[in-house]
């Protein structure tokens, strides 16, 4: 079971800024306020693996530095991203690439090409983002829309989540 996890609008206000390199949120509370909600609805089912489907892990240029931002207990589910430092190197060497290609794929292009990547793996999962932009109709089932400026704090929210996390959990049996 996969979880995709964006940060912004997830799991803070959709209000993180780089200021002097590193993140700050310019809104009321701070930066991953709502992670020990996400912790909680996580404990029951220790099977669920997350891939990070956030900016963060281009705009930081890390894969490592993002997941850090983390509590440690969500950290350890953490097996990857939808974006990786190789999207960047220009296939003739260590030259960079123009990576807009990735930033203009919308949030659902970007998680329906890591699990066509993935394979059988990644045939179950859900994904938890604000952005819920060109999500097709027959795949809306799989994204978990969040209000960017309340995120997983929401309690419509959370018992969506619960219930979707309830129900790749029995399809396991």
């Amino acid at each position: 079971m996969i979880l995709f996890l964006d940060y912004d609008g997830v799991l803070h206000p959709d209000a993180a800024y780089l200021v002097n390199g590193r993140p700050e949120l310019q809104a009321m509370g701070e930066l991953f306020m709502w992670a020990p909600v996400l912790e909680r609805l996580l404990i029951p089912y220790p099977e669920v693996r997350i891939v990070l489907s956030t900016s963060w892990v281009r705009v930081l240029k890390s894969f490592t530095r993002a997941r850090a931002y983390l509590p440690v207990s969500i950290q350890a589910r953490v097996v990857g991203a939808t974006w990786h430092s190789a999207m960047g190197r220009h296939h003739e060497g260590s030259h960079r690439a123009e990576v807009s290609w990735f930033t203009e794929l919308s949030r659902y292009a970007q998680i329906a090409r890591y699990v066509a990547r993935a394979g059988p793996q990644a045939e179950k999962w859900i994904a938890i983002d604000d952005d819920g932009d060109d999500w097709p109709s027959e795949l809306r089932n799989h994204l978990i829309h969040t209000d960017g400026a309340i995120g997983i704090s929401s309690q419509g929210v959370q018992f969506e989540l619960a219930y979707q996390l309830r129900l790749l959990a029995a399809s396991d049996l």
